[in-house]
């Protein structure tokens, strides 16, 4: 059983709402131009995270994401550590209009077990 239930079903009905990316795709995207946002806390953040990432943790994210992306439609992959606070993430981020928005199941974890660039 779920040890934080709520969390669990908040997490869900995002991930219902949004469009998830796999690690490759994720990677691909980021090639072509897309904004890779780093959603986890400071410390999380630096102990490692995917090359050319952009830090903008769930606390500051709505605030912040437009001086990174004032493009409405430009594509945007939110990654976490499993892919649950991403996915929130990424559903804020529609909501607030932007368009082109993804979240990275897995988040840095299937980033990691891909073997993809991490700093």
């Amino acid at each position: 059983m779920a040890q934080n239930p709520r969390f669990e079903r908040l997490a869900a009905d995002a991930i219902s709402n949004i469009s998830e990316v796999s690690a490759a795709e994720a990677e691909a995207q980021q090639r072509a131009g897309a904004l890779l946002v780093d959603v986890r806390e400071a410390d999380e953040f630096a102990r490692g995270h995917a090359a050319g990432a952009l830090h903008l943790s769930r606390g500051v994210l709505e605030l912040k994401i437009e001086q990174a992306a004032a493009d409405a439609d430009a594509p945007i992959i939110c990654y976490c550590g499993g892919g649950k606070r991403s996915a929130l993430a990424a559903e804020s981020l529609q909501r607030m209009g932007y368009s082109n928005v993804a979240s990275l199941a897995g988040g840095f974890r299937a980033w990691r077990e891909a073997r993809l660039p991490t700093s």
